[in-house]
C-alpha cells in the first residue's frame, strides 16, 4: 500500500532536497515533519532550519500515476491535500482550502471553475419556509409579499424562458376584449368542427 502526499517548498529548501535525493549519503542533513494537536499546522525541520508548515485542502482531487515500462500508466493515489512549507516571514494561511490547484490553468480553481454557493440569507429563507408550512396547514403567510417575490424569482430562475412566454400568452389571453358576442361562450376548435359535418 503506497501513501502519497503533494509537498511544496519554496525554491530554496527545493535545490536542499535534490541535492539529498541525489546524493547517497544522507549524514549531512536530515528532513522532518510534526504537526501540532489540531493536524493542519507544523514544522518541517531540513538540517539545522526549521520552517513552518500547514496541511491545506486542494481545490479538486489530484490523481497519481506509475509506470514500469514507459508506456502503460498505472494509477496509483487520489491526493486531496497538499503539505505547503513556508519561508520565515510568510504569513501562516487563513482558510484551510487553497486557492489554486498545482498547475497554472488551476489558478483560482475555486472561484473560475465550480458553482458558486447561493447569497440567501438564512432568516429569509427561514420566514418563507415558516410562511410556507402555513400555507400548507391551512393558514395564511405573515408576510405575503416577501414570499410572493421569493417564489417568483425562484420559479424564474428554474423554468426560464419557457414559462415566461406561457405566462405572457396567458396574460394576452386576459387582457383581450370580449368583442361583440358578450353573451356567447366562446368555441373551441372542436366546436368549430362539429359545425362542419
Amino acid at each position: 500500500m503506497e501513501e502519497q502526499f503533494i509537498l511544496r517548498v519554496p525554491p530554496s529548501v527545493a535545490e536542499r532536497i535534490d541535492r539529498l535525493l541525489n546524493e547517497s549519503a544522507l549524514d549531512d542533513e536530515s528532513l522532518d515533519l510534526s504537526f501540532s494537536e489540531d493536524g493542519r499546522n507544523g514544522t518541517f525541520v531540513i538540517g539545522e532550519d526549521h520552517f513552518s508548515a500547514s496541511l491545506l485542502d486542494l481545490p479538486g482531487i489530484v490523481e497519481s500515476y506509475k509506470t514500469y515500462d514507459d508506456s502503460v500508466l498505472i494509477k496509483t493515489a487520489d491526493v486531496g491535500q497538499m503539505i505547503m512549507v513556508r519561508e520565515e516571514g510568510d504569513p501562516a494561511p487563513e482558510v484551510v482550502e487553497y486557492r489554486h490547484g498545482l498547475t497554472p490553468p488551476m489558478r483560482d480553481a475555486r472561484r473560475r471553475r465550480f458553482r458558486r454557493e447561493p447569497d440567501l440569507n438564512p432568516e429569509l429563507v427561514r420566514r418563507v419556509e415558516r410562511d410556507l408550512l402555513n400555507i400548507m396547514n391551512g393558514g395564511t403567510a405573515e408576510n405575503i409579499d416577501i414570499l410572493l417575490c421569493w417564489l417568483f424569482a425562484n420559479t424564474q430562475e428554474e423554468v426560464g424562458d419557457e414559462s415566461a412566454r406561457n405566462s405572457r400568452k396567458k396574460a394576452v389571453t386576459a387582457a383581450k376584449p370580449s368583442g361583440t358576442n358578450a353573451g356567447e361562450p366562446e368555441r373551441s376548435e372542436s366546436d368549430e368542427s362539429d359545425d362542419s359535418m
